[in-house]
């Protein structure tokens, strides 16, 4: 009976653990949307009390990450469970650094005050806003319902956000040679864009993890295996040494 009100209670903790990580994806979602209209609106004092609020998420990620490692050390657990831990401590990370991005956005749109956007590049601003906050949230339902599909299909929504962040780019260098935008302007602009850019990146590594979660399987799996099969095919083609002493090397290597 004890043993089935411990595994009771490690079930309860992974449950709590997964309505966590839910609650940060939530909040890092919002600081996109409050990141992006705080630039658009160049409303510094909102900038300002979201680069203040990171502290709060910072907070909140530190501690899910030491509840993973008390999980870890504490409850030793196999198979499943332990990919969904390390699954939850690599997203903590992952949304961690894309709240840090929006810090970023929101530092860059105090430098750019006096920067007049034009309609093109606001909309472009708008649209990349949203295709993130998009993208985290679409990540944060894959790990939820553990959803292979949507976790392998975040690297193609995620060529959205890319082409955005591309044209975004080319109407920067089209306003600063028609339009004399500062290069000053224009470089923290750039910036900005790719903040954008790095936090679709993230959603398509926590796309990963889940993979990682559901299955046992990584991207990076299918490179070490061929790192492997070069290494071997490199050993066969040295061949013997015809010396009679090791492949590659000479028979009196060492001699004197």
């Amino acid at each position: 009976m004890a043993l089935e009100s411990l595994r009771n209670e490690f079930q309860e903790q992974l449950e709590n653990l997964r309505s966590d990580l839910i609650r940060l994806g939530a909040m890092v979602s919002e600081t996109i949307g409050r990141g992006t209209a705080a630039l658009l609106d160049r409303d510094l004092h909102a900038a300002q009390v979201l680069i203040d609020g990171d502290d709060v998420i910072d907070d909140f990620c530190l501690g899910l990450e030491e509840r993973c490692c008390q999980l870890l050390a504490l409850q030793a657990p196999i198979a499943g469970d332990l990919r969904f831990v390390l699954t939850t401590l690599r997203l903590i990370s992952e949304l961690e650094r894309s709240a840090d991005l929006m810090v970023n956005v929101c530092k860059a749109s105090r430098r750019i005050y006096d920067v007049e956007f034009g309609p093109q590049l606001r909309g472009l601003i708008e649209q990349m806003g949203v295709e993130a906050g998009f993208l985290i949230r679409a990540a944060i339902d894959s790990y939820v319902d553990a959803d292979t599909s949507l976790a392998a299909a975040l690297d193609d929504i995620d060529d959205r956000l890319d082409e955005l962040q591309v044209n975004y780019v080319q109407a920067i260098f089209t306003r600063h040679s028609d339009e004399h935008l500062g290069l000053q302007g224009a470089v923290q602009l750039a910036m900005i864009g790719r903040y954008y850019e790095r936090i679709g990146d993230h959603a398509v590594n926590i796309g990963e993890r889940v993979m990682y979660m559901v299955t046992g399987w990584l991207p990076e799996h299918s490179g070490s295996a061929r790192h492997r099969l070069r290494g071997l095919g490199a050993e066969d083609d040295a061949g013997p040494d015809p010396a009679g002493g090791p492949a590659g090397g000479s028979a009196n290597d060492g001699g004197v």
